[in-house]
């Protein structure tokens, strides 16, 4: 690859769940399977506009090819992003490499709880997540962020041989942002610590890197300008 631009996908319906449970102190699932969570209205707009952002400049930020997750609320991001570029008469890239590598972190018996159900359910777990321990525990049933760094590296290896020379869109979530950030810096799969201070990756926002020799550099992280403002949430509080 020559340029690799990682795309997180816009709000979820869970997302914006989340944030008013966490906003109203609750302690409670959020309901429905991570894998089948939909964006939200605005997560659309932002996908909308990661596609007005590929089509503002596409010699410089058009893909050759795309891989992203196979989380529904990835694939919705990709579909509404490229319904735009075609829109603007931008032909987008026809295939999309759905890989399972790509997919959201996996935590097992806390999937979907908010924070303070975490605490009541799983104290122990909620103590580790929030301590020292956060990279390297693995919720029963879940998988650590070493376990994930391990197959993005191996992903970021095949994108690699599949696109040499060209230009590659990951579409996905935010442990993956981070992970390639981490990997792509030289870091190791087994020493991916330095995750936590890169702070949280924002729904449908770009980050990019060039390359420059042997190396991808990076040029841009966690970019959020092209992103319309979030109208205030009609839920009652």
């Amino acid at each position: 690859m020559n340029r690799i631009t990682a795309v997180r996908h816009g709000q979820s319906t869970a997302n914006a769940a989340l944030a008013r449970a966490v906003r109203d102190g609750l302690a409670v699932r959020i309901p429905g399977r991570d894998a089948d969570i939909e964006l939200s209205p605005y997560g659309r707009a932002q996908a909308a506009a990661v596609g007005d952002w590929l089509a503002g400049d596409p010699d410089d930020r058009m893909p050759h090819a795309v891989w992203c997750s196979p989380y529904r609320r990835a694939r919705e991001t990709w579909s509404i992003a490229a319904e735009r570029l075609r829109a603007a008469g931008i032909p987008a890239p026809t295939e999309t490499v759905v890989d399972a590598r790509l997919r959201d972190r996996e935590l097992g018996e806390l999937e979907l709880l908010t924070p303070a159900a975490v605490a009541a359910r799983f104290p122990a777990d909620h103590a580790r997540m929030d301590g020292p321990e956060a990279v390297s525990h693995r919720p029963r049933g879940g998988e650590s962020f070493a376990d994930m760094a391990g197959r993005v590296r191996a992903a970021l290896d095949d994108m690699d041989r599949a696109a040499a020379g060209l230009s590659v869109l990951v579409v996905a979530h935010d442990a993956i942002v981070l992970l390639i950030r981490h990997l792509l810096d030289a870091g190791e799969p087994s020493d991916v610590g330095r995750v936590l201070g890169y702070g949280q990756v924002g729904n449908g926002s770009v980050s990019r890197w060039h390359r420059r020799g042997t190396r991808l550099e990076q040029v841009a992280f966690n970019q959020t300008a092209h992103l319309p403002v979030e109208r205030p949430d009609p839920s009652p509080r």
